[in-house]
Protein backbone atom coordinates (compact mmCIF):
# COMPACT_ATOMS: atom_id res chain seq x y z
CA UNK A 1 0.00 0.00 0.00
CA UNK A 2 1.43 3.42 -0.95
CA UNK A 3 0.62 6.66 0.79
CA UNK A 4 1.18 10.13 -0.71
CA UNK A 5 4.47 10.59 1.15
CA UNK A 6 5.66 7.06 0.40
CA UNK A 7 5.28 5.78 3.96
CA UNK A 8 5.62 2.03 4.34
CA UNK A 9 2.48 0.14 5.37
CA UNK A 10 4.05 -0.55 8.79
CA UNK A 11 4.92 3.13 9.25
CA UNK A 12 1.46 4.19 8.15
CA UNK A 13 -0.20 1.96 10.74
CA UNK A 14 2.19 3.14 13.43
CA UNK A 15 1.49 6.78 12.60
CA UNK A 16 -2.24 6.28 12.90
CA UNK A 17 -2.03 3.81 15.79
CA UNK A 18 -5.30 4.85 17.42
CA UNK A 19 -7.34 4.71 14.20
CA UNK A 20 -9.48 1.67 13.34
CA UNK A 21 -7.36 -0.97 11.69
CA UNK A 22 -10.04 -1.55 9.06
CA UNK A 23 -9.51 1.88 7.56
CA UNK A 24 -5.89 1.03 6.80
CA UNK A 25 -6.60 -2.49 5.55
CA UNK A 26 -9.45 -1.36 3.31
CA UNK A 27 -7.00 0.34 0.97
CA UNK A 28 -5.42 -2.93 -0.13
CA UNK A 29 -8.50 -5.11 0.51
CA UNK A 30 -6.37 -7.70 2.24
CA UNK A 31 -7.86 -9.20 5.40
CA UNK A 32 -5.32 -11.15 7.45
CA UNK A 33 -6.15 -14.63 8.66
CA UNK A 34 -4.75 -15.58 12.02
CA UNK A 35 -4.97 -18.15 14.77
CA UNK A 36 -6.54 -18.01 18.21
CA UNK A 37 -3.72 -19.76 20.03
CA UNK A 38 -6.10 -21.64 22.33
CA UNK A 39 -6.33 -23.94 19.30
CA UNK A 40 -2.80 -25.17 20.05
CA UNK A 41 -2.91 -24.73 23.81
CA UNK A 42 -1.03 -27.94 24.63
CA UNK A 43 1.85 -27.02 22.34
CA UNK A 44 1.81 -23.43 23.58
CA UNK A 45 2.23 -24.49 27.21
CA UNK A 46 5.32 -26.53 26.29
CA UNK A 47 7.03 -24.04 23.97
CA UNK A 48 5.35 -20.70 23.30
CA UNK A 49 8.00 -19.25 21.00
CA UNK A 50 8.40 -22.49 19.08
CA UNK A 51 4.64 -22.79 18.62
CA UNK A 52 4.38 -19.23 17.34
CA UNK A 53 7.20 -19.92 14.89
CA UNK A 54 5.39 -23.06 13.77
CA UNK A 55 2.08 -21.35 13.01
CA UNK A 56 3.90 -18.49 11.28
CA UNK A 57 5.62 -21.04 9.03
CA UNK A 58 2.19 -22.41 8.08
CA UNK A 59 1.26 -18.96 6.81
CA UNK A 60 -0.80 -17.50 9.65
CA UNK A 61 -0.53 -13.71 9.55
CA UNK A 62 -1.63 -12.87 13.08
CA UNK A 63 -2.24 -14.57 16.42
CA UNK A 64 -4.43 -13.97 19.43
CA UNK A 65 -3.09 -14.85 22.87
CA UNK A 66 -5.66 -16.04 25.40
CA UNK A 67 -6.11 -15.26 29.09
CA UNK A 68 -2.91 -16.78 30.62
CA UNK A 69 -0.90 -14.09 28.81
CA UNK A 70 -2.04 -11.71 31.57
CA UNK A 71 0.43 -13.37 33.94
CA UNK A 72 3.39 -12.37 31.77
CA UNK A 73 5.86 -9.72 32.83
CA UNK A 74 6.28 -6.68 30.64
CA UNK A 75 9.77 -7.89 29.73
CA UNK A 76 8.41 -11.22 28.50
CA UNK A 77 5.67 -9.50 26.48
CA UNK A 78 8.38 -7.43 24.82
CA UNK A 79 10.33 -10.59 24.01
CA UNK A 80 7.21 -12.10 22.43
CA UNK A 81 6.69 -8.93 20.39
CA UNK A 82 10.29 -9.08 19.17
CA UNK A 83 9.70 -12.66 18.00
CA UNK A 84 6.44 -11.71 16.29
CA UNK A 85 8.11 -8.83 14.48
CA UNK A 86 10.91 -11.10 13.29
CA UNK A 87 8.31 -13.51 11.91
CA UNK A 88 6.20 -10.80 10.30
CA UNK A 89 3.22 -11.81 12.46
CA UNK A 90 0.88 -9.39 14.26
CA UNK A 91 -1.13 -9.63 17.45
CA UNK A 92 -4.19 -7.46 16.92
CA UNK A 93 -6.05 -8.58 20.04
CA UNK A 94 -5.90 -10.64 23.21
CA UNK A 95 -8.50 -12.73 25.05
CA UNK A 96 -9.05 -11.67 28.65
CA UNK A 97 -10.82 -12.54 31.85
CA UNK A 98 -12.92 -9.85 33.49
CA UNK A 99 -9.99 -8.70 35.64
CA UNK A 100 -8.50 -6.87 32.65
CA UNK A 101 -11.52 -4.54 32.73
CA UNK A 102 -11.42 -3.69 36.43
CA UNK A 103 -9.78 -0.64 38.01
CA UNK A 104 -7.20 -2.95 39.62
CA UNK A 105 -6.37 -4.89 36.47
CA UNK A 106 -6.81 -2.60 33.49
CA UNK A 107 -3.43 -0.88 33.68
CA UNK A 108 -1.52 -4.14 33.41
CA UNK A 109 -3.73 -5.25 30.51
CA UNK A 110 -3.06 -1.99 28.69
CA UNK A 111 0.68 -2.23 29.32
CA UNK A 112 0.93 -5.80 28.02
CA UNK A 113 -1.27 -5.14 24.99
CA UNK A 114 0.71 -2.06 24.04
CA UNK A 115 3.89 -4.13 24.25
CA UNK A 116 2.34 -6.74 21.95
CA UNK A 117 1.14 -4.11 19.48
CA UNK A 118 -2.52 -5.06 19.98
CA UNK A 119 -5.53 -2.94 19.07
CA UNK A 120 -8.26 -4.67 21.08
CA UNK A 121 -8.50 -6.05 24.61
CA UNK A 122 -11.33 -8.57 24.37
CA UNK A 123 -13.46 -9.74 27.27
CA UNK A 124 -13.78 -13.49 26.77
CA UNK A 125 -16.11 -14.21 29.70
CA UNK A 126 -18.16 -11.90 31.94
CA UNK A 127 -18.20 -14.08 35.03
CA UNK A 128 -21.50 -15.07 36.62
CA UNK A 129 -24.39 -12.99 35.29
CA UNK A 130 -27.93 -13.85 36.37
CA UNK A 131 -30.34 -11.33 34.86
CA UNK A 132 -30.87 -8.43 32.46
CA UNK A 133 -29.55 -5.91 34.97
CA UNK A 134 -26.43 -8.01 35.36
CA UNK A 135 -25.80 -7.93 31.62
CA UNK A 136 -26.32 -4.18 31.60
CA UNK A 137 -23.66 -3.93 34.27
CA UNK A 138 -21.32 -5.95 32.04
CA UNK A 139 -22.03 -3.44 29.27
CA UNK A 140 -21.21 -0.57 31.63
CA UNK A 141 -17.96 -2.27 32.63
CA UNK A 142 -17.03 -2.49 28.96
CA UNK A 143 -17.93 1.15 28.34
CA UNK A 144 -15.87 2.42 31.27
CA UNK A 145 -12.88 0.28 30.35
CA UNK A 146 -13.15 1.38 26.73
CA UNK A 147 -12.91 5.02 27.73
CA UNK A 148 -9.66 4.32 29.56
CA UNK A 149 -8.30 2.16 26.76
CA UNK A 150 -9.04 4.76 24.07
CA UNK A 151 -6.59 7.18 25.63
CA UNK A 152 -3.89 4.54 25.09
CA UNK A 153 -4.74 3.75 21.46
CA UNK A 154 -6.75 0.62 22.32
CA UNK A 155 -10.40 -0.44 22.33
CA UNK A 156 -12.40 -2.96 24.29
CA UNK A 157 -14.01 -5.95 22.64
CA UNK A 158 -16.44 -8.69 23.64
CA UNK A 159 -16.31 -12.33 22.55
CA UNK A 160 -19.44 -14.47 22.59
CA UNK A 161 -19.71 -18.07 23.71
CA UNK A 162 -23.01 -19.97 23.95
CA UNK A 163 -24.06 -18.11 27.11
CA UNK A 164 -24.73 -14.87 25.26
CA UNK A 165 -27.22 -16.50 22.88
CA UNK A 166 -29.41 -18.01 25.63
CA UNK A 167 -32.35 -15.69 26.44
CA UNK A 168 -32.58 -14.11 29.89
CA UNK A 169 -36.01 -12.71 30.72
CA UNK A 170 -36.85 -12.86 27.02
CA UNK A 171 -33.71 -11.02 25.85
CA UNK A 172 -30.55 -12.49 24.40
CA UNK A 173 -27.55 -11.17 26.35
CA UNK A 174 -25.62 -10.59 23.13
CA UNK A 175 -28.37 -8.20 22.00
CA UNK A 176 -28.29 -6.40 25.33
CA UNK A 177 -24.53 -5.95 25.07
CA UNK A 178 -24.74 -4.64 21.51
CA UNK A 179 -27.49 -2.17 22.41
CA UNK A 180 -25.82 -0.88 25.58
CA UNK A 181 -22.18 -0.54 24.57
CA UNK A 182 -20.39 2.17 22.65
CA UNK A 183 -20.13 1.43 18.95
CA UNK A 184 -16.35 1.64 19.11
CA UNK A 185 -16.40 -1.56 21.18
CA UNK A 186 -15.79 -4.55 18.94
CA UNK A 187 -18.25 -7.45 18.93
CA UNK A 188 -15.98 -10.40 18.22
CA UNK A 189 -18.22 -13.04 16.69
CA UNK A 190 -17.52 -16.69 17.46
CA UNK A 191 -19.45 -18.43 14.70
CA UNK A 192 -19.52 -21.89 16.30
CA UNK A 193 -21.71 -21.17 19.36
CA UNK A 194 -23.81 -18.78 17.29
CA UNK A 195 -24.79 -21.55 14.89
CA UNK A 196 -24.95 -24.21 17.61
CA UNK A 197 -27.71 -22.26 19.37
CA UNK A 198 -29.73 -21.95 16.16
CA UNK A 199 -28.83 -18.36 15.27
CA UNK A 200 -28.06 -16.91 11.87
CA UNK A 201 -24.54 -15.39 11.89
CA UNK A 202 -25.23 -13.46 8.70
CA UNK A 203 -28.29 -11.76 10.22
CA UNK A 204 -26.26 -10.89 13.33
CA UNK A 205 -23.45 -9.34 11.28
CA UNK A 206 -25.91 -7.31 9.23
CA UNK A 207 -27.68 -6.11 12.39
CA UNK A 208 -24.38 -4.72 13.74
CA UNK A 209 -22.64 -2.94 10.88
CA UNK A 210 -19.04 -2.00 11.49
CA UNK A 211 -18.78 -3.79 14.83
CA UNK A 212 -17.79 -7.32 13.75
CA UNK A 213 -14.16 -6.30 13.33
CA UNK A 214 -12.78 -9.73 14.08
CA UNK A 215 -14.26 -13.17 14.00
CA UNK A 216 -13.41 -16.54 15.45
CA UNK A 217 -13.78 -18.82 12.47
CA UNK A 218 -15.09 -21.93 14.19
CA UNK A 219 -17.05 -24.84 12.77
CA UNK A 220 -19.93 -26.75 14.32
CA UNK A 221 -22.08 -29.69 13.27
CA UNK A 222 -24.87 -31.58 14.99
CA UNK A 223 -22.94 -34.84 14.61
CA UNK A 224 -19.48 -33.80 15.80
CA UNK A 225 -20.03 -30.58 17.72
CA UNK A 226 -16.85 -28.51 17.51
CA UNK A 227 -14.47 -31.41 16.86
CA UNK A 228 -14.18 -31.09 13.12
CA UNK A 229 -12.11 -29.24 10.56
CA UNK A 230 -12.99 -25.98 8.90
CA UNK A 231 -15.45 -26.47 6.04
CA UNK A 232 -16.91 -29.72 7.41
CA UNK A 233 -19.75 -28.21 9.44
CA UNK A 234 -22.95 -26.20 9.23
CA UNK A 235 -21.64 -22.61 9.11
CA UNK A 236 -22.60 -20.94 5.78
CA UNK A 237 -19.12 -19.57 5.19
CA UNK A 238 -19.58 -17.88 1.81
CA UNK A 239 -22.49 -15.82 3.15
CA UNK A 240 -20.66 -15.12 6.40
CA UNK A 241 -17.57 -13.84 4.58
CA UNK A 242 -19.67 -11.68 2.27
CA UNK A 243 -21.56 -10.10 5.18
CA UNK A 244 -18.39 -9.59 7.23
CA UNK A 245 -16.57 -7.89 4.38
CA UNK A 246 -19.39 -5.71 3.10
CA UNK A 247 -21.22 -4.83 6.31
CA UNK A 248 -19.46 -6.15 9.40
CA UNK A 249 -16.26 -4.13 9.14
CA UNK A 250 -14.07 -7.21 9.44
CA UNK A 251 -10.39 -6.40 9.98
CA UNK A 252 -8.97 -9.88 10.54
CA UNK A 253 -10.14 -13.49 10.83
CA UNK A 254 -9.00 -15.88 13.56
CA UNK A 255 -9.29 -19.62 13.09
CA UNK A 256 -10.17 -21.35 16.35
CA UNK A 257 -10.33 -25.08 17.00
CA UNK A 258 -11.63 -26.90 20.05
CA UNK A 259 -9.93 -30.03 18.74
CA UNK A 260 -10.14 -32.80 16.15
CA UNK A 261 -8.92 -36.35 15.62
CA UNK A 262 -5.56 -34.90 14.56
CA UNK A 263 -2.83 -33.19 16.55
CA UNK A 264 -3.31 -29.52 17.31
CA UNK A 265 -0.70 -28.32 14.83
CA UNK A 266 -1.91 -30.56 12.01
CA UNK A 267 -5.49 -29.50 12.72
CA UNK A 268 -4.76 -25.80 12.38
CA UNK A 269 -2.58 -26.35 9.32
CA UNK A 270 -5.40 -28.16 7.54
CA UNK A 271 -7.92 -25.55 8.65
CA UNK A 272 -5.81 -22.74 7.20
CA UNK A 273 -5.53 -24.56 3.87
CA UNK A 274 -9.29 -25.16 3.82
CA UNK A 275 -9.99 -21.53 4.75
CA UNK A 276 -7.87 -20.23 1.92
CA UNK A 277 -9.43 -22.66 -0.52
CA UNK A 278 -12.96 -21.56 0.42
CA UNK A 279 -12.37 -17.86 1.04
CA UNK A 280 -9.77 -17.25 -1.64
Amino acid sequence: MKTPDALSRRSFLALFGAAPLGAALAADKHIPVGLELYSVRDELKKDLMGTVRGVAKMGYECVEFYAPYYDWTLDYAQQVRKELDALGVRCYSTHNDRQSFTPDGINKAIELNQALGARYIVMAHPGEVKDVDGWKRVAETLNKANETMKSHGLHAGYHNHDLEWKPVDGRKPIELLAANTDKSIMLQLDTGPCVELGNDPVAWIEANPGRIRSMHVKEWSREKGFRLLFGEGAVPWKKVFAAAETTGGIEYYLIEQEGSDLSGMETVQRCLAAFRNLHG
